[in-house]
């Protein structure tokens, strides 16, 4: 396990994270682990703007990163929203940090805001975390959920007003949480144009990480 310390053998999420490695130091002994120190991408949203179609296509199709879709972890006793959701968030950036080991980012596809997630204690095992909202023209937004099957249970009015109020607040915020979100509205787009729109969200995302590499390097 990521969280094991491989000299002394304390589990300890709460390492410190030196950049310099980058390495993860056992708060016991001091061994330090080196890792990679990645990107996180993620992708939020209220239901219907989008969200496990563009997953899926993104999944089949695309090499940059490796896309997953949230859910396939939720269990009710996650349910807790007076914390922010804080075990569902933590325990997916558990999951992200140990697949991108293996040298590819992780994009996530899931509920979720800055706020919630970057207190979490697995946070520190990203370079940055970056988050696109996706949203959606009101009117759009409800006539999907209410045509989806019986079975995702969306269309109740309790239901859609909640998903109505989190889209307006993502619009209306989005440019001041800390880090501020990217906004995209899929109201008028098509698969395909919101497929690229993320990837291209996503490549623009690692140029400018890139370029502030590179002047971290020649200012030293």
């Amino acid at each position: 396990m990521f969280n094991v310390c491989p000299s002394c053998g304390l589990y300890s999420e709460e390492k410190a994270v030196d950049p310099a490695g980058p390495c993860a130091v056992c708060p016991a002994c001091g061994h330090r682990h080196r890792f990679r120190w990645l990107p996180l991408f993620w992708i939020t949203g209220p239901s219907g703007t989008g969200k496990s179609t563009l997953c899926l296509e993104l999944a089949a199709s695309a090499t940059d990163c490796v896309f997953l879709e949230a859910d396939i972890l939720w269990r009710r006793e996650f349910a807790d929203a007076q914390d922010g959701y804080r075990s569902y968030h933590n325990t997916w950036l558990r999951v992200a940090k140990n697949i991108s080991q293996a040298g590819r980012p992780v994009a996530l596809f899931g509920g979720g805001m800055p706020e919630g997630i970057e207190s979490c204690p697995e946070r520190r095992y990203f370079r940055a975390v970056h988050y696109l909202a996706l949203v959606c023209d009101e009117g759009e937004l409800v006539e999907r959920l209410r045509t989806r099957p019986r079975w995702r249970d969306t269309s109740s009015p309790e239901f859609l007003q909640r998903m109505v109020e989190w889209n307006r607040h993502l619009i209306e915020h989005a440019a001041t949480t800390q880090p501020p979100m990217t906004l995209l509205n899929t109201a008028r787009l098509s698969v395909a144009d919101a497929r690229a729109a993320v990837l291209r969200w996503i490549q623009s995302c690692l140029s400018e990480e890139g370029a502030a590499a590179l002047g971290q390097q020649e200012a030293r």
